[in-house]
């Protein structure tokens, strides 16, 4: 028996560094000790409500204390009862996805196993990703262009971005022209690489459809978040209008709400993000129930490196696996560095398997965890919404 004795949980980063994103400059961190000496590690997002985040890990705190840590579905039930707001308070699920998270990965030290063998054992020999978070302060075509460049000498073969300034609701067709300006050049300059057209869940239907049906010439892999995300009318519309597969996920907090997306056609791709949806066991639900739809998984992964681990051990594991979004080339290095050792190398725009660490497949470097310790919500600038990668919240006219 492994009964967790202790609950650590860390708030790090660095406010006023490089970081081209500014929702992921903190990281919250949860380490589990157990009263047999094992420790585990889970990642909950900030999203710009750090806070209270926090402070839900501490609620779920009372609950996981003293509990034997490999009864992880009885632990999850456990919490479901006694957290009222549980299934649509992302607080509450981000708090509880970094529970499970780290609680894997004590389990599969325990047994000497990674998760990605637990979870089904690896069916994807590498896994591919796409960059995000490549092109800081673009504004026009050819910003798009010149880090696209570096990005793609970087071995990526697929690259999504936003191309909307600072549209928000309502898309004019000056924005509009300019999208598909950007569009245009990158394909224009790299005819072979996949693109993926970024949204960010901002427009009213008549505005998505509008850039939906502008995009269509260049055949994304996907349009992400084309509409509000509360405004399901409105994605229906999209759907019937437009002919680029929809992928979304990253605000949707568990299995059963996905099932509403699924079984009303309203999404092609699905993005869950491990670090709020409950985590690695839900994730793998959600993408066994998508395969029953013929859809595919494109997990979001937009903040750490233990979140970017556990991501990795479910999708070595998936029969519909896509493609897998990847921020690592563009981290700040005390986020690199979090990281000491790893199961994961992104090699060429491809994610291998290069050992066989027990749990999530990382040691985590702890010097880092007390050197950028910090306590604070995330940036915030008037001018620019924190979702957005730096400096591209502009239109010149």
């Amino acid at each position: 028996m492994s009964k967790i004795k202790d609950i650590d949980i860390f708030e790090i980063g660095e406010i006023g560094g490089n970081s081209g994103s500014p929702w992921s400059s903190l990281l919250l961190i949860l380490r589990l000790t157990t009263d047999d000496g094992y420790t585990g590690y889970g990642e909950a997002p900030t999203e710009l409500m750090a806070m209270p985040v926090y402070e839900e890990l501490k609620e779920i705190s009372k609950i996981f204390q003293g509990k034997e840590v490999t009864e992880i579905q009885r632990n999850l039930s456990e919490a479901y009862k006694h957290e009222y707001w549980l299934p649509i308070s992302m607080e509450a699920t981000a708090a509880l996805s970094a529970f499970e998270m780290a609680s894997w990965d004590i389990t599969g030290k325990i047994y000497g196993i990674p998760l990605y063998n637990v979870f089904g054992g690896v069916y994807n020999k590498e896994v591919r990703a796409y960059a995000n978070g490549w092109y800081p302060d673009s504004i026009e075509p050819g910003d798009f262009v010149k880090n696209a460049e570096k990005t793609i000498k970087m071995g990526f073969s697929a690259l999504k971005f936003d191309p909307f300034g600072d549209a928000f609701d309502y898309l004019g067709s000056e924005h509009v022209r300019h999208a598909v300006d950007i569009v245009s050049a990158i394909k224009k300059n790299f005819s072979n690489i996949d693109i993926m057209i970024e949204c960010h869940g901002r427009f009213n239907a008549n505005s998505a459809i509008r850039a939906g049906k502008a995009m269509e010439a260049f055949n994304p892999l996907f349009i992400e978040e084309p509409v509000h995300p509360d405004q399901m009318e409105g994605l229906y519309r999209f759907k019937n209008e437009v002919k680029i597969p929809v992928a979304l996920g990253e605000r949707v907090l568990n299995r059963n709400i996905f099932l509403e997306y699924m079984k009303n056609h309203l999404v092609d791709v699905i993005q869950p993000d491990i670090a709020n949806f409950t985590g690695l066991m839900e994730a793998k639900s959600a993408a066994q129930m998508a395969q029953s739809f013929g859809m595919e998984v494109a997990f979001h992964n937009a903040y750490g490196p233990i979140q970017n681990a556990a991501t990795l051990n479910i999708d070595f594991t998936l029969t519909n696996f896509l493609i897998q979004e990847s921020f690592e080339r563009f981290w700040p290095d005390w986020k690199l560095n979090l990281i000491k050792k790893s199961n994961f190398r992104l090699e060429n725009g491809y994610f291998k398997i290069v050992d066989k660490i027990p749990g999530l497949g990382i040691v985590i470097n702890e010097k880092i965890l007390e050197e950028y310790t910090i306590k604070t919500m995330s940036p915030f600038n008037s001018d620019e919404p924190g979702w957005v990668i730096k400096g591209t919240f502009k239109f010149k006219r």
